[in-house]
């Protein structure tokens, strides 16, 4: 799952983490809202909801920006957001796969395909993608918490089936709905993870040049600054020294 993991690289080399911050906390709480929304607004009850609040303590977002998310969703007149999951393909034949909550389909089609075509992409019908994708629990260490060695053995001990180290960190994959049950077994040994979240995982990737790759991150980045778009996935890969020029 090279494309993957090589994306999340680019993303934290080049701060772009730090530069999504400011909407971060925006998006989370959206999740959470709409997670509290389709069931009881008790994280103990309501799976979605305990998923969602795992992966706003993952990012360090204050139990009063938690709280008021949730709070938000039994307020009469909020925002009825509904999901919205949109697949297309960018330059190079990448797939993509871009999750929304809106509350104006409309608006965000109109976006979406705008952002597509501005950049050399083009989108397509729901399925073309994610067929070649799998739903999964991912949940995210920092390097220097564990060896490799060590990380594996624990992650397959919490119930976890795949994990993948490098010098960024480590990353783990589950089934995705044991995603809380690993990242609190996890937890307990290592403390709070990076990230835990429910991801597309491309079963195979598509290698990319230059010149393509920078023009996919441009598209990537763009999908990303949406106020709807929660997430963005996409199955590429980059050779060992393109992915060091573009991180440097």
């Amino acid at each position: 799952m090279a494309g993957h993991s090589q994306f999340k690289n680019i993303m934290h080399r080049k701060g772009r983490q730090d530069r999504l911050r400011s909407k971060i906390f925006s998006k989370l709480s959206r999740e959470i809202t709409a997670a509290a929304k389709t069931g009881l607004p008790d994280p103990a009850m309501n799976p979605r909801l305990r998923t969602a609040v795992a992966a706003a303590r993952a990012q360090n977002m204050p139990k009063e920006n938690i709280d008021r998310a949730i709070k938000k969703s039994q307020e009469a007149g909020g925002a009825d957001y509904q999901e919205v999951r949109y697949e297309g393909f960018g330059p190079g034949g990448v797939g993509i796969i871009v999750e929304a909550l809106t509350d104006n389909r409309n608006r965000t089609a109109g976006e979406v395909r705008a952002i597509f075509t501005k950049h050399g992409g083009n989108l397509g019908e729901t399925g073309a993608v994610s067929f070649g994708f799998s739903r999964v629990g991912e949940i995210e260490y920092d390097a220097k918490i564990a060896s490799p060695d060590a990380m594996l053995e624990a992650a397959l001990e919490a119930g976890a089936d795949d994990v993948q180290s490098d010098a960024d960190g480590h990353w783990l994959y589950c089934a995705f709905e044991n995603l809380n049950d690993v990242s609190e077994t996890l937890e307990a040994k290592f403390g709070p993870p990076r990230a835990a979240r429910i991801i597309w995982r491309p079963a195979n990737t598509v290698e990319i040049d230059e010149e393509r790759a920078e023009k996919l991150m441009k598209l990537i980045d763009a999908l990303e600054d949406s106020d709807d778009v929660q997430n963005v996935f996409a199955n590429f890969e980059m050779s060992q020294a393109l992915l060091e020029k573009m991180s440097a």
